[in-house]
């Protein structure tokens, strides 16, 4: 399965900021739904953040998923690869 990766910044309530990949299958475009998919993922920490932002949430690549992103994708639509200041 080819994946579209948005690259993803958000700055949390104590100052950090976040950064996070969100995961779509390449086919889904809709700018508005990826956000979404960014804000419920948002939506799960345990800590305030500013929100998620367009300037923030940019199309970045496309690449081949791997089997966990397909399983994840396949139970959620997205899957979410956190890689900085997301704990």
């Amino acid at each position: 399965m080819k994946i579209s990766v948005w690259d993803t910044y958000v700055k949390r309530s104590d100052g950090r900021i976040m950064h996070f990949d969100i995961l779509v299958p390449d086919h889904v475009t809709d700018k508005m739904r990826i956000f979404d998919y960014g804000r419920q993922h948002l939506d799960s920490k345990p800590f305030e953040t500013e929100g998620l932002k367009a300037t923030r949430c940019n199309f970045c690549h496309v690449e081949e998923a791997s089997s966990t992103v397909v399983e994840d994708i396949g139970k959620r639509g997205y899957s979410v690869v956190e890689l900085a200041n997301c704990d």
